[in-house]
């Protein structure tokens, strides 16, 4: 694609894109996670600009001001997996992606079900979904993602976010985000009114797909996870390995917490350089 993608269309929705880099590079996507959106990846995408690909990271499915249906349904993770399918078919040939958060959870998808669209898979933070389920039966997994039942109740979550230092900042804080980080996600979620859609996802869980827990992963995948991590507990870290039958790597950041783009964006571009090269 040798012009600029700002947007593209799907099923009568359109999604916005930060399309970045050499016009000519190979293509990375970048899918963000919650509570961010595309501009998570600021510190990592000139990285991989230097090291010659080019970047499109889009505003996901809830995010994107002209992409956020009502229906919870309408974000269960088969129409995760279409709307990048519809965004590697804009670019035009397979690409490089990379995942964080919700969006490791929607590559491992992609990847499972459609190898030919992609090159090599960087997963961040988030092992394989059926890592992630078998972990949160048989560990304390369970415990570190109480949130997901709280971000069922209707309302609550969305009243929990309206005030500045509240609840639901300080869980981000206790989290690992910074001040800093705080402060974007008020102004790119909840006032801009991203919140929403963000927790459709979740509460989409029961309409969910689970063909993807156990089918394996053939493509290249490094999967890069922080010991500091308070949400992804080491056991689905651990079983992940099972779920790709291609070359694999893990790659174990010490002392960084779940929010590795922006707080270990050199470790974290190193690792998807050392992947998308050996692809």
């Amino acid at each position: 694609m040798s012009d600029r993608l700002t947007s593209y269309d799907r099923d009568g929705l359109r999604f916005d894109v930060r399309d970045e880099g050499p016009l000519d590079g190979t293509p990375v996507v970048l899918l963000h996670g919650f509570p961010e959106r595309a501009t998570s990846w600021r510190l990592v995408a000139p990285l991989l600009h230097e090291a010659g690909y080019r970047t499109y990271a889009p505003d996901q499915r809830g995010y994107s001001p002209c992409a956020r249906p009502r229906r919870r349904r309408d974000h269960r993770s088969a129409e995760l997996r279409a709307d990048v399918e519809a965004l590697v078919a804009r670019i035009g040939s397979p690409v490089h992606l990379v995942g964080h958060d919700w969006g490791a959870a929607v590559a491992w998808d992609l990847a499972a079900h459609r190898s030919d669209l992609v090159r090599s898979l960087t997963a961040v933070s988030v092992p394989h979904p059926g890592a992630f389920v078998r972990a949160a039966a048989t560990s304390r997994q369970g415990l570190h993602s109480w949130y997901m039942l709280f971000f069922q109740l209707p309302r609550v979550p969305e009243w929990s976010a309206r005030r500045p230092g509240g609840r639901f900042d300080r869980n981000l804080r206790r989290a690992g985000m910074t001040h800093d980080e705080v402060d974007r996600f008020r102004t790119e979620i909840v006032l801009d009114g991203a919140l929403r859609g963000g927790l459709s996802w979740y509460r989409a869980l029961p309409f969910a797909d689970r063909s993807g827990l156990g089918a394996r992963v053939a493509v290249p995948t490094t999967f890069v996870w922080s010991d500091g991590d308070t949400a992804i507990a080491r056991r689905g870290v651990d079983l992940t390995a099972a779920r790709v039958s291609g070359d694999y790597r893990l790659v174990v950041l010490e002392g960084v917490s779940h929010w590795i783009p922006t707080q270990a964006p050199a470790a974290l571009a190193a690792a998807a350089i050392e992947r998308m090269r050996s692809a």
